[in-house]
């Protein structure tokens, strides 16, 4: 592999969630109650047991608005009332290049995907690779078709585009 494509496939890994500081065969479950969430994207999950601290989690496989970009708000919102103070079961599947664990999450009471549930409400983009839709694909095809939330805009900007033009959220 040449350093180029190297290069390339690690940000390819950063874009979709995957992973970037821990081997695909790192994976962990837990169950915890989510008790804040930052961005449509990401949450801190205290987990069960006497005195643990809340982790910060990146829901992998899926992009959402930064807070500063047209449909932030409401992607945080959106996600907060999905699961806010709900109990939930985290796989963690590693860690990124910022120290968060990258993972799936559903709710415990009903099993709900969240990223799932956030690509298909319109409140997120399924994450790419080579610039199609993965592992929401489907989600976001119905999304787009029923034209809901940020797919309402047919001049919606994913939220990688919105960083390469404007930086990241200050």
């Amino acid at each position: 592999m040449t350093h180029g494509s190297g290069l390339r496939a690690c940000v390819v890994a950063c874009l979709l969630g995957l992973v970037v500081a821990a081997p695909a065969s790192a994976q962990s479950t837990f169950a915890g109650v989510v008790t804040r969430v930052s961005d449509g994207d990401t949450v801190w999950v205290r987990p069960d047991g006497a005195h643990r601290k809340p982790v910060k989690l990146r829901l992998r496989g899926i992009d959402a608005p930064e807070r500063c970009q047209e449909g932030g708000v409401a992607s945080t919102a959106a996600l907060s009332a999905l699961v806010l103070a709900q109990r939930v079961e985290v796989t963690a599947r590693a860690r990124d290049g910022y120290g968060r664990l990258v993972g799936d999450m559903h709710r415990e009471r009903d099993g709900v995907d969240t990223g799932a549930w956030m690509v298909r409400n319109g409140h997120a983009w399924s994450g790419r690779f080579h610039g199609r839709p993965v592992p929401y694909a489907r989600e976001e095809e119905l999304a787009r078709a029923a034209r809901r939330g940020l797919f309402a805009d047919a001049d919606a900007v994913a939220p990688a585009q919105f960083r390469k033009r404007h930086g990241p959220c200050g």
